[in-house]
Order: C-alpha cells, then sequence, then structure tokens
C-alpha cells in the first residue's frame, strides 16, 4: 500500500471513534486531510467541528461541515491529529505544518485524543523531525540564542507566520530523552508560544495504518 493509502485507511478507521450528536476536534496535515473527507460521509451524525487551522476548517466547510470557534463549545469528547513523530509512550512531535499552538490548545481540552499516522511515524526515541517551536517575532533573536546554549541548531522557517502571526523556528539537536521535561522547559523560555513536543498531554490512542491493516496502540507504560 501507498503512504497515502495508508493515510486513508487510518482515516476511515477513526470515524469509529467519533461521538455521535456532539462536536469533534480536528487537527490539521495530509493524514488528517483524510479524515475529514472520511467525515464527511457521517457529517448529519455529528454536530460540526472546531478545526486547528484555517486550512482544516475551510476543507470542513467545503464540505458543509459546520466549523465551531472553540470558546463556544462546553467540551469536546474526541479530537482525531495527525503527528510527524510518535513514541509507543505516545508522546509525539507536531507542528510541520505550524498549527501546533492551537493543536496543542484543543487536544488540552478534548476528552479523547485520537492519533491517526501511518507506521513511518512510529520511532523509539523523538528528535529525528526537526523541532519546531511557535516564537512571538520581537523574540526570535532571544529565543534563538537560549536554543543555542541548550545545544539545538534553530532554524527560521522561512517566509512563514502562523495562524496566529507568529514565527517558527525549526530545531535540530536536541536530546529529547524526557519529552515532558524538556516540553516544560522550552515553553519556559520567554516568548516562546508553544514547542511541539506533545507529552505532558499526550496521545490516548495510536491508529497506525501498515500493509496488514491499523493497529490500535495505547501508551506503554
Amino acid at each position: 500500500m501507498t503512504q497515502d493509502e495508508l493515510k486513508q485507511l487510518v482515516a476511515r478507521e477513526a470515524l469509529k471513534h467519533v461521538v455521535e450528536d456532539a462536536v469533534v476536534g480536528v487537527g490539521s496535515g495530509s493524514t488528517v486531510n483524510c479524515f475529514i473527507d472520511a467525515l464527511a460521509s457521517i457529517k448529519g451524525r455529528i454536530d460540526g467541528a472546531v478545526a486547528a487551522s484555517e486550512a482544516s476548517a475551510e476543507r470542513l466547510r467545503k464540505h458543509g461541515i459546520r466549523v465551531f470557534e472553540l470558546n463556544a463549545v462546553s467540551e469536546l469528547q474526541v479530537y482525531v491529529d495527525g503527528a510527524d513523530e510518535i513514541t509507543e509512550h505516545m508522546h509525539m512531535i507536531k507542528g510541520g505544518g505550524g498549527a501546533l499552538t492551537r493543536e496543542k490548545i484543543i487536544a488540552a481540552v478534548a476528552r479523547k485524543f485520537v492519533c491517526i499516522a501511518d507506521a513511518s511515524k512510529l520511532v523509539p526515541v523523538l528528535g529525528r523531525f526537526p523541532l519546531p517551536i511557535e516564537v512571538i517575532p520581537m523574540a526570535r533573536s532571544h529565543v534563538g540564542r537560549a536554543l543555542l546554549a541548550m545545544g539545538a541548531q534553530p532554524v527560521l522557517r522561512e517566509g512563514y507566520k502562523t495562524d496566529n502571526g507568529n514565527l517558527i523556528l525549526d530545531c535540530r539537536g536536541l536530546s529529547i530523552m524526557d519529552p515532558p521535561a524538556l516540553e516544560a522547559e522550552l515553553n519556559n523560555i520567554a516568548g516562546v508560544v508553544t514547542n511541539g513536543i506533545f507529552a505532558r498531554r499526550p496521545a490516548d490512542l495510536l491508529l497506525l495504518g501498515a500493509p496488514e491493516g491499523v493497529r490500535s496502540m495505547t501508551a506503554r507504560r
């Protein structure tokens, strides 16, 4: 099976976790695009969706799915999103598409976080994928120096602004042996909005697409 076919496979499997007559949280990225397309087939059975990016919101609306602002929703039963990397502990790196802050907020609100990914995204240790960090523009140089002092190699994502109007620094060279601790440490740098480590609020369930089918995984303790 191709990577696109694996994404479509896990996207369809994720429909089983959507709660009827409720609002579903929807992330961003290519795998989530497949999920949005699949969600259109049951749009009459949900109240609507909260989207983690403007691009996802636009795609939902094109399918005739009502999009809510998060502030207008009292609760989210389920949030479905992808990952750039994920471990067997359900710790992730996210933000390759630049929507990490809104993704992290929606994940924090949701009762259940379902991650959908193809088998290439499962890794033993996070860090091969460059870690995105969303930064307030005036703090770019300050945050960059702080990251260099930590041993990182930050690179400004050229010509890009997040949906929040901020910048992204993509970082290589960080040792991510304790993802929850590093997530907190990076977020304590003045000027950092958030970083792409999702460990303090990890996924609850991973639907992993492989040629032999979809594997359902929960955190290994």
